[in-house]
Formats: C-alpha cells, structure tokens, sequence
C-alpha cells in the first residue's frame, strides 16, 4: 500500500493549559452522556464509581478537572474505557493509521506524570496504547480498574517501578511486565532522568 494511503494525525489530547478547558468539556460530555445512556442519577455514579456526588457535579458543570486517578474510577464504574474519556472511539479501520503527538499533563496534581493516548480504544480489539512519562521521583498511584483488565508496561526508555500485590517491581530500558489491573497499583521513577513507557490496556468484551 502507497505512503499517501497511511491517515496521520497527532493524538495531542492532553494540550497545553490554554487548552484544558476544551478537555474538561469532553469529559464533561462524555460523563453526561454515559449516566444519560445508563439512566443513573449522580447518586447512582456515585455509588458505581467512588466519587462524590459534589466532586462529579463539578465536573460535569466544568467547574474542576478530575485528576487521572479520578477519572480511572470514573471509567471503571461506567465499565468504559480510559481513553473514551478524550477521544472519539473509531470501530472500522481500512487503512494503516500513523499516529504522534506529545504527552502532557492533565492535572495540576498529576504534576510528574505525563500521557498520551497513541492508539485510543480499539472497539475490534478491545485495548488501548498509552505512552507515559514519568519525570524524576514521580509516584502514581492507581485504584483497581474494572475486573478482568490486563495492563502490558514496556519500558522504552531510562528504568521505573511497577507497585502490584503491594510490591515494587524494577524494569529497566527493554524490559515490560503484565499484570491483572484490577487491583490498587501503581508506577515510580527514583532517578535522576525521565523515564518512558509504553501502557498496553486489554478489556474484557463487555467494555
């Protein structure tokens, strides 16, 4: 197949702050949407995903940002995707997709971990491909996601840690690790440079 064939575009979702309230809109939306589709009252998502009522109020009205920590309980709850979150979902793909971008910060507090969604949730297959950066003696922490999710972590550069069943596992530059993510976990980096992972996340077909 020709070059000209490949669809290219960056996946900047998480854009600089000037941009952040088009990202808050989204999940705004995309929150809105899912309890209208599901019929539940913000007591009901609430119940269903751990965050207070007034935090998801908030949200929907724009009036703050969830962290991703929040935003995973979100999506947890609602049994969706991540990444569904702050990309449209594309089912039908007849053509070599290229895809770049670069990461950003999505929160304030999310100051040392940076995100980019490079491949969002593939309806077909059931997964997601992030590219993360973890900047020096950053320490994220992640609630359980749905059951039945599987994280693959492949470091692509510099080392971290992954915590799982309440242990640090080291990985180094070439080095990946699989996981069942529905339990608390977490990622690390103690030195002194940035380091780069690339985040595999498997659903199950209910997603």
């Amino acid at each position: 197949m020709g070059y000209n064939n490949i669809v290219r575009y960056d996946a900047q979702f998480f854009l600089h702050r000037r941009h952040m309230k088009n990202i808050n809109k989204r999940i705004s939306l995309t929150l809105k949407e899912l309890r209208r589709e599901r019929g539940w009252s913000l007591d009901k998502t609430a119940e269903k995903t751990g965050v207070s009522k007034a935090m998801l109020g908030q949200i929907e009205r724009e009036e703050s940002s969830p962290t991703i920590a929040t935003l995973w309980k979100i999506a947890s709850g609602f049994d969706t995707s991540f990444s569904s979150f702050i990309e449209d979902i594309h089912s039908k793909f007849n053509k070599p997709i290229h895809r770049g971008g670069k990461t950003k910060q999505l929160h304030p507090t999310d100051e040392k971990i940076r995100v980019m969604p490079l491949f969002p949730f593939d309806e077909q297959l059931n997964f997601e491909v992030f590219v993360i950066e973890l900047l020096p003696t950053c320490e994220h922490l992640s609630p359980p996601h749905q059951s039945g999710v599987i994280e693959h972590v492949i470091v692509t550069e510099g080392k971290m840690e992954v915590l799982v069943n309440g242990a640090w596992q080291s990985l180094n530059k070439g080095e990946g690790f699989r996981f069942d993510a529905n339990q608390p976990h977490g990622y690390r980096n103690l030195s002194s440079k940035i380091a780069i992972v690339h985040d595999i996340i498997h659903y199950t077909k209910t997603t």
